[in-house]
């Protein structure tokens, strides 16, 4: 009788563990600036689904059933959220926890002041840069991304993780919203996934930057280039150029910062080329 009820809770957890799904174990990491993951049946098409009032990518998994990968903002709370659905069966919702993480701080001192403190023109330029960011994060566009598991940009060490909370010459300014890889100026970036260019800018903070859309809010931006090769509305392969290592815009020193957006949320790209951490 105990080897029967041994095979069967075997059994039972083979078929979870594959009902689960490659793309579920992969990326979901529901804490505050990471990844929810959420079963949405098996309709024969796709459900719509919004977060917080913002359209949520919607992909098959391993052709059974679909989910919804909702990007977590750092500014979550612990706790339940709920995501607005409309299948074939109507309108319902759908729920997830967002669970607690803690990030490190991390202290950096500038040489340029006015990238601490600008001053009034800086402060003008910095608000119309931001309003192009936001309005290009935020830009929806039908079609699945060629793929969920990206490589990475550039082969080199990873230097600042996601999330820190950073301080310039001893005062706070926002979490560090993407992850820097620490490489020699010139290294050539490579697109993780294919994607469409949807803004190119020289930006005060930034420097050289290229947001690059995968599709349906799933979006990559690389910033503190040294050169972009790329242009606006064009189409770039996975593994295709995007543009060269630098340091332009707020930077101690050559290196990528590529971040990753979802539902026009800041997410932790450690997740999407298994260097997650908890």
């Amino acid at each position: 009788m105990s080897r029967f009820i041994l095979l069967f809770v075997m059994l039972c957890l083979s078929v979870n563990v594959h009902a689960e799904g490659f793309i579920t174990r992969l990326l979901n990491k529901p804490v505050p600036g990471g990844v929810a993951v959420v079963p949405l049946g098996n309709d024969p098409s796709a459900p719509k689904v919004t977060y917080q009032g913002k359209p949520v990518l919607v992909v098959k998994e391993e052709g059974v059933r679909w989910i919804a990968i909702v990007g977590i903002p750092l500014s979550a709370k612990p706790g339940s959220q709920t995501l607005k659905v409309t299948a074939g069966r109507g309108n319902h919702t759908a729920t997830f926890t967002v669970e607690d993480r803690r990030y490190k701080e991390q202290h950096i001192t500038l040489k340029n002041e006015r990238q601490v403190n600008p001053n009034p023109d800086d402060l003008k330029r910095i608000e119309r840069e931001l309003a192009e960011q936001t309005q290009a994060y935020r830009i929806f566009s039908p079609g699945t991304p060629s793929n969920l598991l990206l490589d990475k940009p550039v082969d080199g060490r990873l230097s600042s993780p996601f999330g820190l909370r950073r301080f310039f010459n001893g005062q706070e300014r926002n979490p560090h919203s993407g992850l820097d890889f620490a490489v020699p100026a010139g290294t050539p970036i490579k697109a993780p996934a294919a994607g469409k260019v949807i803004l190119v800018g020289d930006y005060f903070f930034n420097g050289r930057t290229v947001f690059l859309d995968h599709g349906q809010g799933f979006i990559s931006m690389f910033c503190h280039l040294s050169k972009v090769d790329v242009k606006l509305g064009q189409e770039v392969p996975r593994g295709g150029a995007v543009g060269r290592v630098g340091s332009t815009g707020r930077a101690t020193g050559p290196h990528l910062h590529w971040n990753i957006s979802l539902n026009d949320a800041r997410v932790d790209p450690a997740i999407f080329i298994g260097a997650y951490k908890p």
